[in-house]
C-alpha cells in the first residue's frame, strides 16, 4: 500500500517527467517564423520576422498589426488596405500559415496587375454604381484621394489580382453558397478539389506554386487547385464578373504583369498570418 506521502511524491515525479517530455518536444519543434538549415539550402526566404513589418509596404493606419508572432488584419479601420510585400516575384513557391476568426474572410493575392483606391463617397454626386462598376470608374479616373476618406465610408485599396481564398468554410455565407469561394479556392474562378480546411480559430498551412500561368493551391498538404490562369474556365469566370470593356477583364485575361508583390488581403475581418516564406523558381 502506498502511503499519502509516497503517493504525493510519485505524483510529483510523474508531473515532472511529463513536463520534461513536453519541454523536450517543444524544444525539438521548429519555432514559428524561422528557417531551418534545410529551408535555406532549398532557397527559402522569410517574409516576416514575427516581430515587425519589415519587408512589407506601409498600409493604411490601423489596418494591420503584429500580434503573437502573426501579421493580423484589424477589422474596421478607416481605410481597408491589403498588406503587400515590398519585393516583387515572378515564378515562386509561397508557404504560409493562416487562421481566421469565426465567420471571417481573407485571402492571399498574387500576380497583382494594378492597385486602385475605391471610395463610393468620392463618386460624383448622384452616380450610383455597384462595386465592380466602382472599381472600373476609379481605375479610369484615379480620382479618389486618401486624405478624403472618411470613417465608415467602406473605402478600400483594391488590388486587381488572382487570389488564394482564406475563409471560414463553416460559417461565412460566401463559402456556404459558392464552392469557388471556399478555403484554398482560386477565388471565384476554380473551386477546391476537396474540403481540407480546419475549423476557424485553428492554423492552416497554405501554399501557392506559380510557374508561368500554371498555379497550384495547397491546403494542409492537399493539392486543392491545379489550373492555368488562361484556362477557359478561368476566363469565363472573369468575364462573368467583369463586363465587356471593363479594365479588370482586360488585366485578368491578358495578365500583362508577370512579376508583382504578394499581398495579404484585408477583408474587414480578423485574420492572422505567420510562417510566411517564399522561394523563387527557376
Amino acid at each position: 500500500m502506498i502511503t499519502g506521502h509516497r503517493a504525493a511524491a510519485a505524483g510529483r515525479l510523474v508531473l515532472f517527467l511529463s513536463c520534461l517530455a513536453h519541454g523536450l518536444g517543444a524544444a525539438g519543434a521548429q519555432a514559428p517564423n524561422t528557417l531551418t538549415p534545410e529551408d535555406r539550402r532549398e532557397g527559402w526566404r522569410l517574409l516576416f520576422d514575427g516581430k515587425t513589418m519589415r519587408g512589407w509596404a506601409p498600409a493604411a493606419k490601423g489596418a494591420w498589426t503584429v500580434e503573437d508572432g502573426c501579421l493580423k488584419a484589424v477589422p474596421r479601420p478607416v481605410l481597408r488596405e491589403d498588406l503587400l510585400t515590398e519585393e516583387e516575384f515572378g515564378d515562386f513557391e509561397f508557404s504560409f500559415e493562416w487562421r481566421v476568426a469565426p465567420g471571417a474572410n481573407s485571402g492571399v493575392k498574387y500576380l497583382i496587375q494594378d492597385v486602385v483606391l475605391v471610395d463610393e463617397k468620392q463618386l460624383p454626386g448622384g452616380l450610383r454604381l455597384n462595386f465592380e462598376q466602382q472599381v472600373g470608374w476609379f481605375l479610369e479616373h484615379r480620382s479618389a484621394k486618401r486624405e478624403l476618406v472618411q470613417a465608415g465610408s467602406g473605402a478600400q485599396v483594391y488590388p486587381v489580382a488572382f487570389e488564394y481564398q482564406v475563409i471560414d468554410d463553416r460559417k461565412h455565407p460566401d463559402a456556404l453558397m459558392n464552392a469557388s469561394s471556399r478555403a484554398g479556392a482560386l477565388y471565384r474562378m476554380a473551386a477546391p478539389a476537396q474540403a481540407a480546411a480546419k475549423p476557424a480559430g485553428q492554423f492552416n498551412e497554405g501554399r501557392i506554386v506559380l510557374r508561368g500561368l500554371r498555379v497550384e493551391h495547397w491546403l494542409n498538404g492537399v493539392k486543392v487547385v491545379d489550373i492555368r490562369l488562361d484556362d477557359p474556365r478561368v476566363r469565363e469566370s472573369v468575364e462573368r464578373r467583369w463586363k465587356a470593356g471593363h479594365p479588370v477583364r482586360r488585366l485578368l485575361t491578358e495578365i500583362p504583369k508577370r512579376r508583382s508583390p504578394v499581398a495579404l488581403q484585408h477583408h474587414n475581418d480578423e485574420a492572422w498570418f505567420r510562417n510566411l516564406k517564399i522561394r523563387e523558381l527557376r
